[in-house]
């Protein structure tokens, strides 16, 4: 494997050029989730031999990852979809502000850095800009370990006092299932003295694929999934014994079978865990579309699109990453559908994106009124945080006319290869610069 560059290439503008009203036909293949991805590499932090990542998928935001594990000493290799880190060469607790303010996941760090060295200085995150998204809950999570936390200029300071320099499990019981919290309180527990128990932990997929690699590393955890997870605290983890397979991204899946339903197209979206999108399923079908399910995917045949009501919930519920794609989907089904974000405040801000294009949508603070319309009609539009982007693609592909969607920044972190994935099964559509 070549080792990493941390060199990037900056891309003036880009935008995607779409031609709408193609139908869709083949086979759309489903990369590693983002999500869990992110969080698996900063896992790796926690152990002193070289773990094996496979299934990992390219994005911006996993290369603004590496560079950040790179800062710390971690020697990262990459061979297509294969990922070696190897943190025995931990030389810093410190990641850097500018890149940890571009990637919110990186916060995460904080957890498997105090958890292995005692201490750590990670400044506050960035990302997309759809709400507050506080971290008020790692903290008071890691305080109840035993950790001393000061938040100073943006930079969270954290350490464990005394010798030995090793947390101490403790009872720790989450105002809001935060998936970030869980995480990080479950990095920091699983070298800690004594049991540490997560009550109303989060219950997301991404949560039960980090909880299943540090078990293969060696952790002792039970109950990820569910709202109460119990870690045995041990004294070091090991490298896993074969690479470790991030989950299928329930979130890309999702949005090709909501492209698959815009477009009345049958199609064919693998790999999916099933499981891992009951909700979205669910509102699948009852808005007309036929859903065929086996073990590797899923077969969608859409019928008359209807209006139906969707409100964004924790998992399992409907997931708050494809409010805007479903919305998108919303606009050309016949009814009315109230669609209310529960999650993010400011996550409706593709609304505006939509109505260019001839989207019949009024908004009462977080819930968003869609009218359906006979079909949408190409503009240029701009993807305002990465599932907007998205929404915006989809809306792309069933508009009359040529449509432009300016912010592929967004789209390029949470979505491997999505233009020539969409190409291979039809759509009409290309990257140019502005």
């Amino acid at each position: 494997m070549a080792a990493v560059s941390t060199v990037s290439q900056d891309i003036l503008n880009p935008q995607l050029q779409i031609e709408g009203s193609a139908r869709l036909n083949g086979v759309l293949q489903v990369s590693g989730a983002k999500n869990s991805a992110l969080v698996l590499m900063t896992a790796a932090l926690l152990c002193p031999e070289p773990v094996e990542l496979c299934n990992v998928p390219n994005l911006t935001d996993i290369a603004g990852m590496v560079e950040i594990l790179q800062t710390l000493g971690v020697r990262v290799q990459r061979d297509g979809d294969r990922m070696v880190l190897d943190a025995s060469t931990l030389t810093s607790h410190e990641p850097p502000y500018q890149l940890v303010n571009s990637l919110r996941a990186s916060f995460f760090s904080i957890g498997s850095l105090l958890g292995r060295l005692g201490h750590a200085k990670v400044p506050l995150p960035g990302g997309c800009r759809i709400g507050a998204r506080p971290v008020v809950e790692h903290i008071r999570g890691l305080k109840s370990l035993g950790a001393h936390v000061t938040v100073e200029h943006g930079v969270v300071s954290a350490s464990v006092p005394g010798t030995k320099k090793r947390l101490k499990g403790a009872s720790i019981v989450l105002d809001c299932p935060s998936v970030g919290a869980t995480e990080t309180i479950l990095m920091a527990a699983v070298l800690a003295e004594g049991t540490t128990t997560i009550e109303n932990a989060a219950q997301e997929p991404e949560v039960q694929d980090l909880a299943n690699m540090l078990v293969a590393m060696g952790a002792d955890i039970s109950g990820a999934g569910g709202p109460l997870i119990t870690i045995h605290g041990v004294d070091q983890l090991h490298s896993v014994s074969s690479a470790y397979p991030v989950i299928p991204d329930r979130i890309e899946a999702g949005t090709f079978l909501i492209a698959a339903a815009i477009t009345r197209s049958s199609l064919r979206v693998e790999p999916v865990v099933a499981d891992h999108l009951s909700s979205v399923l669910q509102k699948l079908r009852d808005c007309g579309c036929k859903l065929d399910i086996d073990d590797l995917g899923i077969t969608i045949t859409p019928g008359d699109i209807q209006a139906v009501d969707i409100t964004t919930q924790p998992f399992p519920g409907f997931p708050t990453d494809l409010q805007a794609p479903f919305m998108a989907l919303m606009t050309t089904a016949k009814g009315t559908s109230v669609i209310s974000e529960k999650i993010y405040e400011n996550r409706l801000q593709h609304v505006a994106e939509l109505q260019r294009m001839g989207a019949s949508i009024r908004v009462e603070g977080s819930t968003a009124i869609v009218e359906g319309v006979v079909q949408l009609s190409a503009a240029p539009v701009t993807g305002s945080d990465l599932r907007a982007s998205a929404a915006m693609v989809i809306a792309g592909l069933a508009a009359h006319g040529t449509t432009s969607v300016s912010g592929l920044k967004h789209l390029d972190r949470g979505y491997d290869r999505i233009e020539s994935k969409l190409t291979a099964v039809g759509a009409r559509l290309e990257r140019n610069l502005a």
